[in-house]
């Protein structure tokens, strides 16, 4: 029996990344994926009919995370598709990298909205919904970042520590209807950003991990699956770095 046979995920800005390889790899565990996108249409769509012939069913849904209003619809939507769901997995964020003595206050409050208050958006409508179910993981994907802060990103770190906080006092609140809620804190993973980086400052970068290499997407959609699976059922209110002993 595969691991994540029988439910049902809802994956947050999954159409690149981290957040696609968490999709795919959720459904090559079995589980139902639905899965939001804001501007990569096309390529959501694509995934949506390749995560189908693994699963199932999967279905690509385009929504605002920072919306309250969107993300209530959103949930709702899936609900009604799908019938339930048991695993949500926080993922969509951004960056808007500046000096604190350049950063627009559009710049900080944007970051905000997309990378925290979606979380919060998220947990408050799912949450009713897995209470009355009595069983659900939420998965909020912080970053290295939020934990040892980084020059030119106070905003971004500021979202990601504050995905941390808010996982822990989530774990506690809500735990005892047998809903855990835990933070996966990735270091330098390869992604589009990270590919775009010359050699020069790759080799720098390597310097400062232990492990000598970025991680892979596929290696935190694999912390993604135990969190997610009954592997993981005593594990609560928990921050697990992805990040090759990045020190922190």
């Amino acid at each position: 029996m595969k691991l994540l046979e029988g439910k049902t995920a809802l994956i947050t800005g999954a159409s690149r990344g981290i957040g696609e390889a968490i999709a795919r790899e959720f459904a090559e565990q079995g589980a139902c994926v639905a899965f939001t996108f804001n501007s990569s249409e096309e390529r959501a769509l694509k995934l949506e009919v390749a995560l189908t012939e693994k699963c199932g069913k999967a279905k690509a849904y385009k929504s605002d995370a920072s919306s309250y209003e969107a993300t209530e619809k959103l949930v709702n939507d899936v609900i009604s598709d799908f019938g339930k769901i048991d695993i949500v997995v926080n993922n969509a964020g951004i960056t808007r990298d500046n000096l604190i003595l350049r950063m627009s206050e559009e710049q900080w409050d944007e970051v905000i909205n997309t990378n925290l208050k979606s979380v919060f958006n998220m947990t408050r409508h799912v949450s009713r919904h897995m209470m009355r179910n009595r069983c659900g993981s939420i998965i909020n994907i912080s970053s290295i970042v939020g934990m040892k802060g980084n020059p030119g990103q106070a905003n971004y770190a500021a979202s990601k520590a504050g995905i941390i906080g808010f996982t822990k006092s989530i774990a506690r609140e809500i735990g005892s209807r047998n809903i855990r809620c835990n933070a996966i804190a990735p270091g330098f993973i390869e992604t589009e950003m990270t590919e775009k980086l010359d050699e020069a400052t790759r080799e720098k970068y390597f310097e400062n991990i232990p492990l000598g290499r970025f991680g892979r997407p596929q290696e935190v959609a694999e912390v993604c699956v135990f969190l997610a699976s009954d592997m993981s059922s005593y594990i609560s209110g928990q921050t697990i770095s992805v990040c090759g002993a990045l020190n922190v």
